[in-house]
């Protein structure tokens, strides 16, 4: 039995194809920054194929995310700092009512706060779930936990964002 070998040309596509846009979601959902994401991404499909013949491909999948992970994780002091920056540069013009938008723009700050001061396992866990609309047994696969944990994070996440928004 013959193993396929990812330094094959169309073995390696197949798995672009297969992972790349579950994969940048992944990062874009613990980065907000859908660039940041792709440029992650695509330097992690790199990698991969620099090192394809010291990576089995049963476990190409666990590759990817672990280096997409690390490469995230390794940016996030700077992410802060990008975030931070676009936040205070969001400008709206409109003709709606200034109360209500002042009432729209201060809920949404609200709410992003809340969403990003949950644990980082929870915020994943919720952005994969309500935002990518991935089921608890994708969300257990992808990020490599059992999906009683994933249940878990859900719930905490839940309840932490009802106690911080619920006093609107």
């Amino acid at each position: 039995m013959t193993m396929k070998s990812v330094c094959e040309k169309e073995t390696y596509k197949a798995i672009f194809h297969t992972y790349s846009e579950t994969l940048r979601n992944f990062i874009y959902y613990k980065c907000g920054d859908l660039q940041q994401a792709e440029d992650i991404v695509q330097d992690t499909f790199i990698k991969l194929w620099k090192n394809c013949a010291k990576v089995l491909y049963k476990k190409v999948r666990s590759y990817l995310f672990t280096v997409a992970n690390n490469a995230f994780l390794n940016e996030v002091a700077h992410q802060k700092v990008v975030l931070e920056y676009q936040k205070s540069n969001v400008k709206e013009s409109t003709t709606i009512d200034p109360e209500f938008l002042l009432e729209e723009k201060e809920f949404e700050e609200k709410l992003n706060e809340a969403i990003a001061s949950l644990p980082y396992r929870q915020r994943e866990v919720f952005l994969l779930s309500r935002v990518d609309k991935k089921k608890y047994s994708e969300i257990s696969e992808i990020i490599g936990i059992t999906v009683k944990a994933v249940e878990k994070r859900m719930s905490l996440a839940l309840v932490t964002l009802r106690k911080k928004i619920g006093n609107v």
